[in-house]
């Protein structure tokens, strides 16, 4: 027996045995790794647990609600009735105006008295009324119907690097009183607009004088002088003790308290007003006024009800005054005094328990409620900056309270559904945070952007994912390994690419191009799908000698010159088509035949370029999933008598199902955290509309946009943070059903 013999024999030689040390340090080697992935996979998900507990720390805020602290002095007490109260902005000198004509400045930290002015005005005073809070324009009537337009002013200096303020009075138009009414009026109300003063006093007689003046400048210095252009009176039907103007002088109110009627009047440029409609508030009235803006005005009944109203467009076209919303006050509450916030749309009930009650009227929110004593309140004022509310109760003390409310206009009803804004017809879905008015209203609901956001998300895998995963399928099951090795790693590529390039692309060049040709693309999309189908058929009716000059699992590169030709053609015929049945414009054939707007940046360029972005990490993970499918299970259900379709679909796909579900999934959550894209190919307009032809705002995309102008830590920058928390929890929610999905799909073709 030779030796080679001896060795077949005996065998292939035995692994020599390892030695007990180097087992050993296997084992270590093999627990520092074991430990090394279980703390890695812990700080993982402990990086996410930060993510999300800073994300809500930075939200939390918005929902804490207000907090009220009366200031430790002494209340200040006058023996003279007070007309009117206010502050400056920094809340540190108050005002007040008394019966007697006099103004009085004091010191809101220490209660003492700062300075003191006599307007120049006989007799006593019967109303004081603000022209524009803001500005600290109010105007002062005397029992001879004569009216006086004063400002409060306050000179800020730093001596001693200490903040100094010292107040002090200024007349527009002079000291010189005007003529309103014979005798004390009921009721004053003035505005004035850049040239012009509107004047409207309520006779005792129940008649309304209205007063126009026209401003002139002088040459020579800075001074306004008025000169009467007209003066009319106005003879209602009833006897009304209350009149307000909007800021704009567009509209007059004339309400009768006691009855609760409400005339509505439109002013117009000359002549008397024309009463457009009357409303019965239904109750006795105790306090009337605007909200910030001139917009709302807010009535408060006897009942503890308040009511919010604005005009709107009626179904004619016309406007008409209607009721937006109400707001009821605790069942024990007896109103008695109304303030509201000079730039929000925020305002403060009083009751005659001694109490204030806070609430924000767009968001439909009671913000909170304070108890400043026992005697009824008699009247509210808030600073300019809302952090100071100065209460006077029915004893004639003042009382100054510290208010930090922050965030009053968020709610869940503001933020996730239709709120009817001033200025709007009906409820809507509004983003808008800010604009150049200073009356504006901010608009944060969040609904438009988590609406855009999933819009972009689905339009972009309605494009990604048959593309994906039927070439998936194909380069896995039908391609030769020669192609896929091409084939695979350029697609996997393409995931390189950088997003702001496709965006960039998709709104200098595709946006245009698509608008261009928007025949061609519909022609494409109706030629791409029969022909390649056709193509295919066609292939198989050829001889033998001719398909098999083509190496098996090849075919589909045949298809590479059809698609070119089939594109070339559909863009070649676009612009004849387009000009023989859509007279040479679809998109205003569309717009003029079928009421369907066109916006360059579109859904459609979108869905284009997100799907570009996102079919790389779709069709690789899905093609793995496939091609991982053990051979065995394919090759017997061939062995068995199926066919190559049957066997995919019977055998293959459910088997890889977890995979591609998985695939689908992780793409659909790029695609709703995506930024760039949507950013560039978008016109970044938050409108509700699933039109294809239509842009979004995404949240990713308003958070990109907004966040360096947005003030840090005020709501707008807060609702920011939000909308990155609300991403979080989307991206979260579609990850965890992935892998429920996955784990169940697993678990049911696992016997296969």
């Amino acid at each position: 027996m030779t030796d080679t013999d001896a060795h077949a024999v005996a065998g292939p030689s035995t692994r020599p045995a390892e030695s007990p040390s180097h087992l050993r340090w296997r084992y270590v080697k093999d627990k520092i790794a074991r430990n090394a992935v279980w703390v890695g996979g812990l700080s993982v998900i402990g990086a996410l647990m930060l993510i999300f507990v800073y994300l809500l720390s930075e939200v939390w805020p918005l929902f804490s609600g207000a907090h009220l602290e009366a200031r430790p002095v002494a209340p200040l007490q006058t023996a003279e009735q007070v007309l009117y109260t206010a502050s400056e902005e920094q809340g540190e000198v108050g005002l007040q105006v008394l019966r007697d004509g006099s103004v009085r400045f004091f010191d809101l930290h220490a209660g003492t008295a700062r300075e003191q002015f006599q307007l120049p005005l006989s007799g006593p005073l019967v109303a004081v009324r603000e022209v524009a809070a803001d500005d600290g324009r109010i105007v002062a009537v005397n029992a001879a119907g004569e009216a006086l337009i004063l400002r409060h002013r306050y000179r800020i200096s730093y001596p001693q690097d200490k903040r100094h303020i010292e107040p002090w009075l200024a007349f527009p138009y002079g000291e010189q009183p005007m003529r309103l009414t014979d005798g004390a009026p009921l009721d004053v109300a003035v505005r004035e607009t850049e040239d012009a003063v509107f004047l409207a006093g309520i006779a005792d007689d129940g008649n309304v004088e209205i007063r126009r003046y026209d401003k002139s400048s002088s040459f020579l210095s800075d001074e306004v002088e008025l000169e009467l252009a007209s003066e009319t009176t106005l003879r209602p039907d009833g006897y009304p003790d209350r009149v307000l103007v909007d800021p704009l002088i567009g509209w007059l109110y004339l309400l009768d308290s006691r009855t609760g009627n409400l005339d509505f009047y439109r002013i117009p440029f000359d002549g008397l007003p024309t009463r457009v409609q009357r409303v019965e508030l239904g109750e006795r009235i105790v306090a009337s006024r605007f909200l910030s803006g001139g917009i709302s005005t807010m009535y408060v009944g006897e009942s503890g009800r308040v009511s919010q109203h604005f005009p709107v467009r009626d179904d004619e076209g016309g406007r008409e005054l209607a009721l937006i919303r109400a707001f009821e006050l605790p069942d024990d509450a007896v109103p008695t005094a109304f303030g509201a916030e000079l730039r929000r749309r925020g305002f403060a009930v009083g009751d005659a328990q001694g109490r204030i009650h806070l609430y924000h009227a767009t968001a439909e929110r009671h913000v909170a409620s304070y108890e400043v004593g026992e005697a009824a309140i008699r009247s509210i004022s808030f600073s300019p900056r809302a952090k100071l509310v100065l209460v006077t109760d029915a004893d004639g003390r003042l009382h100054a309270i510290d208010v930090e409310n922050e965030h009053p206009e968020i709610s869940f009803g503001s933020l996730w559904t239709s709120v009817w804004y001033e200025g709007y017809d009906q409820p809507e879905l509004l983003w808008q945070s800010s604009a150049a008015d200073a009356d504006f209203e901010p608009k944060f609901s969040l609904t438009p952007l988590s609406f855009g956001t999933l819009k972009a998300a689905f339009y972009a895998m309605l494009f990604a994912v048959p593309l994906a995963i039927l070439g998936a399928i194909f380069t896995a099951n039908f391609m030769s390994p020669q192609m896929r090795q091409w084939v695979k790693p350029t697609v996997e590529l393409m995931e390189a690419l950088p997003t702001v390039i496709l965006g960039f692309l998709a709104g200098l060049w595709l946006a245009p191009f698509i608008e261009r040709y928007l025949a061609g693309v519909f022609v494409l999309l109706l030629l791409l799908p029969t022909s390649i189908p056709m193509v295919g058929y066609l292939w198989q009716r050829m001889p033998e000698r001719v398909r098999y000059t083509v190496p098996p699992g090849w075919e589909a590169a045949l298809l590479i010159p059809v698609i070119l030709v089939i594109g070339w053609f559909s863009f070649l015929l676009a612009i004849p088509l387009e000009a023989m049945l859509f007279g040479g414009n679809l998109q205003s054939w569309m717009d003029r035949e079928l009421g369907i707007g066109y916006d360059q940046r579109n859904s459609l360029v979108v869905g284009v370029a997100m799907g570009v972005a996102v079919i790389p990490t779709i069709f690789s993970i899905a093609e793995d999933a496939i091609f991982s499918v053990p051979k065995h299970l394919s090759l017997g259900s061939l062995a068995l008598g199926a066919t190559a379709w049957q066997t995919l679909t019977r055998v293959v796909l459910p088997t890889a199902s977890p995979g591609i579900f998985s695939a689908v999934m992780i793409g659909t959550g790029r695609a709703v955290g995506e930024t760039m894209i949507v950013l560039m190919a978008t016109g970044n307009t938050p409108v509700m509309d699933f039109s294809i032809f239509e842009g979004m705002r995404t949240l990713s995309a308003n958070i990109a946009v907004e966040m360096p102008e947005s003030e840090v830590g005020s709501t707008h920058f807060r609702l920011l943070f939000m909308a990155g928390l609300v991403l979080f929890v989307f991206t979260f929610f579609f990850n965890t059903v992935a892998e429920l999905v996955r784990q169940r799909l697993r678990r049911k073709y696992a016997s296969i």
